[in-house]
């Protein structure tokens, strides 16, 4: 007769069962590189979960537990494994029982082995063989000939940011270096701001959308329709001084300036350069393999 159960998934191992997977846990690490025997009795390595006619037997976890952990944190492990274990074996067991008569997994495998493979080989060749380099000239060629593409949706700056707690010290010093034209000068603003700024923007060649330096002060103070007009002030709330400067501004529907979209124009020049190469190689592959005659057409006439 068989056994009246109310779960399909049963877990069977005792605490002593659990201490036992944990000395010979401990001892797979010690005996490391040594293979495992091809059969073991029950007691040398037991059913931690079963599930339809699937085991995770003790073996399954061999070299997962760290060596020197504690009996108590390797049952934890133990037992949080095993439970992950059968909700996968009860997920698949399912999905197996509604698999479509029409659905070839064997063809499916192969693909996918297929694509690996192939994947890996690529990898290996865009890793030995792909310049990764973009010239100035290159990125210059790209931005006239597709700079079209790049027409601002929104306002862009370069410009000028600092927050500050208005009871820093040095602040009123800080005004009267904000204020100067010496170079000198701005490099002691730079140098307070690195000290004492919750927040600054002080890159002269750095790009950000309004949005992006507004949403670091209170609303309403810098907008997409008022930087025009608010290109330079010093503005004080409850907490916090800010200090404000366009250097540059493109609105949109303006073109972005090459700075802008650099990163995106070498992602893309690598991309295009990385595609020709493999494609460049696999016409070589082949040209190879027609040569050798390992190539055959049955389709021509």
């Amino acid at each position: 007769m068989k056994d009246e159960r109310t779960n399909t998934a049963s877990i069977r191992i005792t605490t002593g069962q659990f201490l036992a997977a944990l000395f010979f846990i401990v001892f797979a690490v010690a005996v490391s590189g040594c293979k495992r025997s091809p059969a073991r009795d029950d007691a040398n390595d037991p059913v931690l979960a079963r599930v339809y006619d699937q085991e995770l037997r003790l073996s399954d976890m061999e070299g997962m537990i760290p060596e020197g952990m504690t009996g108590e944190d390797s049952l934890l492990i133990i037992q949080a494994f095993a439970q992950n274990w059968i909700k996968e074996a009860v997920l698949l067991h399912e999905a197996e029982r509604h698999i479509p008569e029409d659905l070839d997994i064997d063809k499916l495998v192969e693909d996918y082995r297929a694509s690996l493979i192939r994947n890996s080989y690529e990898n290996m060749l865009v890793e030995q063989m792909l310049d990764s380099t973009v010239t100035a000239e290159e990125l210059h060629q790209f931005y006239e000939a597709n700079k079209e593409q790049y027409k601002l949706e929104t306002p862009i700056i370069r410009c000028h940011f600092i927050k500050v707690r208005k009871n820093t010290p040095g602040l009123n010093q800080a005004t009267n270096w904000w204020n100067s034209q010496s170079e000198a000068d701005y490099a002691r603003l730079r140098n307070w701001a690195r000290q004492n700024a919750e927040l600054y923007r002080l890159d002269d060649k750095s790009w950000y959308k309004v949005e992006e330096i507004a949403a670091f002060m209170p609303k309403g103070i810098l907008t997409i329709d008022n930087v025009n007009s608010r290109r330079d002030f010093i503005q004080r709330d409850d907490e916090y001084q800010y200090f404000f400067r366009v250097l540059e501004l493109v609105s949109r529907p303006e073109t972005a300036p090459l700075a802008y979209i650099e990163e995106q124009a070498r992602k893309v020049i690598l991309h295009k350069r990385k595609s020709q190469l493999l494609e460049d190689v696999r016409n070589n592959i082949l040209d190879e393999a027609l040569k050798e005659g390992e190539v055959e057409k049955f389709y021509e006439h």
